[in-house]
């Protein structure tokens, strides 16, 4: 198993879903967390998972907010150094969808509402991170695509090429960037973007004929891919976009 023991992971969206699953899975293996997210109650139920996983409490910083506020990201980064002394890992998990829009029916508000949460934050969150990095470092991006979602489909899109981009650039100070690009993961995304329970459990049972593999995935299936990569057993790795998805990336589009 990867060994995080002692590592200092930040980890965005936190609160529910893959972020939660990933903050647990940290736990597990020995990390130190700082997690973030807009709802305060979950959070502190992610914190309460992470304790019973093994990391004490005292070594559990959490900060509720916002991830496109830049107060937000500063207060984060700084009191991560305060409590810690440095930063290890970065998972940049935080991200929203949208319900179905195209060319012609996207909303440019929302259209800007997706960039933000999923582009422009990553950037921003990094960009202030990066100073504080030390010899095992991750920022990793969670994606995945279905058409009819322009803004979210481009988000991601974006995600991979700032992954290549952000690489090269880090490379010389042995900083390794990777995303991880889960396939469909029943988390609560659908239901924050808009969608019904009907929607959603129809998309839910479509994507399996959308898989290799015939199912859709698990928070700790991506989870767990996530702690690879943050680990030194993933020394040689940077600039990959790893694909968690049952084989949908080699399938045909259905």
């Amino acid at each position: 198993m990867p060994d995080l023991r002692g590592k200092v992971a930040i980890i965005t969206g936190a609160s529910s879903g893959i972020g939660k699953g990933t903050a647990v899975e940290f736990a597990q293996l020995g990390a130190h967390l700082a997690l973030t997210g807009r709802n305060q109650e979950n959070l502190q139920a992610t914190a309460k998972a992470c304790v019973e996983a093994g990391t004490p409490q005292d070594k559990i910083l959490l900060v509720t907010g916002d991830i496109c506020d830049e107060q937000v990201q500063k207060k984060l980064v700084e009191q991560t150094i305060q409590k810690f002394g440095r930063i290890d890992v970065l998972v940049n998990n935080a991200g929203i969808s949208q319900r179905a829009a195209t060319i012609e029916t996207t909303d440019m508000a929302d259209y800007d509402r997706v960039m933000n949460v999923n582009v422009r934050s990553v950037v921003a969150l990094t960009q202030l991170c990066v100073p504080h990095l030390t010899e095992t470092k991750e920022a990793p991006r969670l994606k995945n695509s279905f058409t009819g979602s322009l803004a979210y489909t481009m988000s991601k899109a974006a995600l991979d090429q700032f992954t290549r981009c952000v690489a090269l650039e880090l490379a010389l100070k042995q900083i390794r960037v990777n995303s991880v690009n889960p396939g469909t993961v029943p988390t609560g995304i659908y239901k924050h973007a808009g969608w019904t329970e009907e929607e959603t459990a129809e998309f839910l049972e479509h994507s399996k004929t959308a898989h290799a593999l015939g199912r859709v995935g698990e928070v700790s299936e991506v989870a767990k891919t996530i702690a690879f990569l943050a680990s030194s057993d993933a020394s040689f790795i940077t600039g990959a976009q790893v694909p968690v998805d049952g084989g949908r990336h080699v399938m045909c589009p259905r």
